[in-house]
């Protein structure tokens, strides 16, 4: 068991030491969970009453907090410190060591050192899986795709033909890469066309086939990219999807065919992004918000939960609602409609007036 004194976990988070007692850490813990060889994350106002309640002996708190008969270490970040403190005691999943016997790895696939494949694996022709990365149970790695160094997949990850992975990328369960976009064509103009055209749908068209348009591209993956479970990124149609470095993507994401989604993005859980959009760097897109397809955001825009992106914005955007307008706009609007209903209010009780002043002089 890891087991720390308070000084070293103020040297490594950077912190102000107030010492009471001394504490011997083993374990982290908020302060209702926490006994005495537990450092109390306090991090917020809530957990910081709960101290007076908690049987710790040490806690972390953001700067300036200082509680009597506690060993406190103050940051001035509590959240990058809890960071670096998780990092400490995390346990990384384990996998068996080289390739397990149940795998199949394709004789035309080249492995890099100290790779590690889990049971069931499946390493199609011609892949290229580099340097100490862990593949583990149940995952697919299609023909000619690359995987970089230290990559970790959990299990029943799925990537595509060609698709190509940087280095240090982190795949959680069940993520798929490469997957045909969702792309089709019909032989005569169909009722998206003609609403998009006429804003009206004017004739049946029951003799219409839908074909599919196949995928010729595939998905690129920048370093350092973290994707959750469940989340899939489809290829492109002629070019590819792409992810640039150091974009963290959540649980249950879709990203469609031919976008491109800049650097340092973070893409909260059950977004959807239609195909040939472009994201700049270090866009925040919050919560079930929908883009539609072929649009463009600006770099360091932020995209509220549940909004309904209908139209490209500029960078430094706050985008909000349904209809998706800029921020300012919209509070303007819930203005509006709030003085209309007060407006509404005061035309009812004038109402009666107003009609019998028309009876009078009609």
């Amino acid at each position: 068991m890891k087991s720390f004194t308070v000084e070293e976990i103020t040297q490594i988070v950077g912190g102000m030491l107030t010492k009471a007692q001394d504490a011997k850490i083993e374990r982290l813990a908020p302060p209702l969970l926490a006994d005495e060889n537990t450092l109390a994350l306090a991090l917020g106002e809530e957990e910081i009453a709960n101290l007076a309640k908690s049987k710790a002996k040490a806690a972390l708190v953001p700067l300036g907090v200082q509680i009597d008969g506690f060993t406190t270490i103050e940051v001035e970040r509590p959240r990058l410190a809890m960071m670096k403190l998780l990092n400490l005691f995390y346990v990384p999943p384990r996998i068996n060591e080289g390739v397990h016997p149940t795998a199949v790895v394709d004789p035309t696939a080249k492995l890099g050192q100290n790779v590690q494949i889990g049971p069931n694996v499946v390493i199609s022709h011609d892949a290229v899986i580099g340097d100490n990365t862990k593949i583990m149970a149940n995952c697919y790695v299609g023909g000619g795709a690359h995987i970089g160094t230290n990559c970790l997949f959990h299990p029943g990850v799925n990537i595509g033909d060609r698709v190509q992975v940087g280095n240090d990328v982190i795949l959680h369960h069940g993520v798929s890469l490469g997957a045909d976009g969702f792309s089709f064509v019909t032989e005569n103009p169909d009722n998206i066309e003609q609403a998009r055209k006429d804003g009206s749908i004017k004739e049946e068209n029951t003799k219409h086939v839908i074909f599919k348009i196949p995928s010729i591209g595939s998905v690129v993956i920048g370093n350092n990219v973290e994707i959750g479970a469940n989340t899939a990124i489809d290829r492109g149609t002629i070019e590819n999807t792409t992810i640039g470095d150091n974009t963290k993507i959540d649980d249950l994401v879709m990203i469609g065919h031919n976008c491109h989604i800049g650097k340092g993005c973070l893409i909260v859980s059950q977004v959807g992004i239609a195909g040939s959009c472009v994201i700049g760097d270090r866009v925040v897109i919050a919560g079930q918000a929908g883009l539609a397809d072929h649009i463009e955001i600006g770099s360091d825009t932020i995209i509220t939960a549940k909004a309904g992106v209908t139209k490209s914005f500029p960078e430094k955007s706050i985008v909000v609602g349904i209809p998706a307008a800029p921020r300012k706009e919209f509070i303007k609007q819930l203005k509006t409609m709030k003085d209309a209903q007060e407006i509404f209010a005061k035309f009812r009780k004038l109402e009666p007036m107003l009609d019998a002043f028309v009876e009078e002089h009609h």
